[in-house]
């Protein structure tokens, strides 16, 4: 049985992974992080991670990217491995979770569904031969309207994904309101909706001559997240330090 620690325990994704692990045998909740210390769900919560004396093998994180810096601090602290499903991380963050997970093992994630992990596969393929061939590329995500960050983690990890694939040639387009001028070839374009109650859409446009090839991917509920994570947690407990992703997860 793994024991686990949930941070960020009552926020809407906390709770969501909280009902489900309350029915999975494998895994247990045995205590919350969360500054709103209110005990919904039968385990004790705490202010901090630092602050929890919980025995437990490994902290799923769904908190602010706020509270990243303090939650890597106790991490290490406690040797307690994390699956950090936070996005906004800054690049200063970022090189902080790289760091610490020289000391304890981590696992981070731009997107913790199957679907959209099996996407990234698909576009490593497909980029390439689009690539080379004159497709203009375009990514339009959709998320609903109290999301941070724009674009997406998961944009933008799409783009790396095809970035890679061409030696990282293209750079990113974010915004063309401010340039009146033909499409640069040699580039990404990433746009952003926020509205509603959209739980994430991402597509994935390639556009050539008299044919355009879309590939998306939808979200219609937060728990393929949260079954992903889950399924991140029972993987990481017990592993060596190291950067783990949702690839060694899936295989």
């Amino acid at each position: 049985m793994v024991r686990a620690i949930m941070h960020g325990c009552n926020g809407a994704m906390g709770q969501v992974i909280t009902n489900l692990i309350a029915e999975d045998p494998g895994i247990e909740l045995v205590a919350g992080v969360d500054i709103n210390t209110e005990q919904k769900n039968g385990y004790p919560v705490f202010a901090s991670l630092a602050e929890c004396d919980v025995e437990a093998d490994v902290v799923i994180d769904f908190a602010s990217a706020k509270a990243t810096d303090a939650l890597l601090a106790a991490m290490v602290e406690k040797k307690l491995p994390g699956v950090l499903c936070s996005t906004g991380l800054s690049e200063e963050q970022l090189e902080a979770v790289k760091e610490a997970s020289t000391k304890v093992a981590i696992l981070k994630s731009a997107n913790m569904s199957l679907g959209i992990n099996t996407l990234f596969k698909v576009l490593k393929m497909v980029t390439p031969i689009l690539a080379e061939a004159g497709f203009d590329m375009e990514i339009v995500e959709k998320h609903h309207n109290r999301k941070l960050d724009a674009p997406s983690g998961t944009a933008l990890a799409l783009a790396d994904v095809m970035n890679e694939t061409m030696d990282n040639a293209y750079a990113y387009k974010f915004d063309r309101t401010q340039e009146r001028k033909k499409r640069d070839k040699m580039e990404i374009g990433i746009q952003a909706v926020r509205g509603g109650t959209i739980v994430g859409e991402h597509e994935v446009i390639f556009a050539g001559t008299d044919e355009v090839i879309t590939i998306s991917h939808t979200a219609y509920s937060r728990a393929i997240f949260a079954k992903g994570a889950i399924a991140a947690a029972k993987y990481l407990a017990g592993k060596p330090a190291g950067y783990y992703d949702m690839k060694d997860v899936i295989g």
